[in-house]
């Protein structure tokens, strides 16, 4: 999106697996100046949108409220945790600081405990190396 919020570009990529559909819409609408249209050519409003994922909400038993807002962390989240480094994400969401991306950047209890201190990997790796040592002496006692 050109000139958005504060005047900033946002991008977005876009899967390929959703490139079909794109065509297909793109061949069946042919919008002319959004990239979906409303009626007789408008912009969606945003009301409009956040309706639209409101009833998406209901018809597929989602019990959470999304909103557009919603989607914007989600897919920065995404990122984060596809090892997409914090300056890209940065990047494609239009920050100026990096302090504003980390806000939407989630991270998750789970991740937080999953990370291993470098002490214990370190004592794992002693650990090994002793295991290693220890084989090779008792092989030279046979």
């Amino acid at each position: 999106m050109k000139n958005a919020k504060g005047r900033k570009d946002r991008y977005v990529t876009l899967a390929e697996s959703f490139m079909p559909l794109l065509f297909n819409y793109l061949n069946t609408y042919t919008p002319k100046v959004y990239f979906i249209e409303g009626r007789n050519g408008s912009a969606y409003s945003a009301s409009s949108i956040r309706k639209f994922l409101g009833q998406s909400c209901k018809v597929t038993n989602l019990k959470i409220n999304v909103t557009p807002h919603t989607l914007r962390h989600s897919y920065a989240t995404h990122l984060l945790e596809n090892d997409v480094g914090i300056r890209h994400i940065q990047e494609l969401l239009g920050h100026s600081k990096t302090e504003t991306t980390m806000i939407y950047t989630h991270v998750t209890r789970k991740d937080l405990v999953s990370i291993k201190s470098p002490l214990d990997h370190a004592i794992n790796q002693l650990k090994e190396t002793q295991k290693e040592e220890q084989k090779f002496l008792l092989s030279r006692n046979n």
